[in-house]
């Protein structure tokens, strides 16, 4: 299923300030992410998975294939 980057922080029970601090980045950085204004690097994305414990798919998963796991 797709998952908003702000639903798979918050699922970690995680502020912006405390991904922020775990990933590395600003907590503007982690704004801009969850509005869509700017995105992760691969790298970045590892970690984020890692930190809010979920997989690639979880953020990935084209829409089409979402939609028809419901």
């Amino acid at each position: 299923m797709k998952i908003s980057l702000k639903a798979l922080r918050v699922n970690a029970d995680m502020n912006q300030a405390e991904a922020a601090k775990k990933l590395a980045v600003t907590e503007k950085t982690i704004q801009n992410w969850e509005a869509h204004r700017t995105f992760p690097s691969a790298g970045q994305l590892m970690s984020i998975c890692r930190i809010y414990g979920c997989t690639l798919d979880d953020i990935f998963l084209p829409d089409v294939l979402a939609e028809n796991e419901n």
